[in-house]
């Protein structure tokens, strides 16, 4: 009968994982949401703003190579190439600048999502897997804000 309540009874298998769970408590202090912010902010902001490098020389000078892209590969139904060229460069290198300062977070990571979004829907749709990795943390930036670790913070800006 006791053997037939060990195999029932929650409590054995609870016991088994309490090691676990008093790691995931520790792990989950280390790890907060100031940090995990931080680390969102700087790995969205570093490969949007090493793409909008590519597209400058000097400071914000575009390479007529980047007109090409735009006329070509980045086409987009709606804006003339010439202007989504200079709205993408000009937006990967502010917005990231925002995201590393943690300054208006959300805003920053809400426009870096629409033109993610953009660029799945009209210039990239089977990249999905790569927009979906930089969806992910994006999402977690709006819907959490910069942390700790910010100017928002020191603002008083959620």
């Amino acid at each position: 009968m006791e053997i037939a309540n060990a195999l029932v009874s929650p409590a054995p298998r609870l016991r088994r994982f309490e090691a676990w769970n008093r790691g995931a408590e520790r792990v989950s202090h280390l790890i907060g949401h100031s940090l995990l912010a931080l680390a969102c902010r700087f790995s969205i902001a570093a490969i949007f703003f090493l793409s909008g490098r590519t597209k400058v020389t000097g400071f914000l000078t575009l390479k007529p190579g980047t007109y090409e892209l735009f006329r070509t590969d980045y086409r987009l139904p709606f804006v003339r190439p010439e202007i989504a060229a200079h709205v993408a460069a000009y937006s990967e290198h502010f917005f990231p600048l925002l995201l590393v300062l943690g300054l208006f977070t959300r805003g920053a990571a809400l426009a870096l999502l629409g033109m993610t979004t953009v660029i799945e829907v009209f210039v990239y749709p089977d990249a999905w897997p790569t927009h979906l990795s930089w969806a992910v943390p994006m999402l977690y930036l709006i819907g959490r804000g910069g942390g700790k670790i910010s100017l928002d913070k020191v603002f008083g800006i959620k």
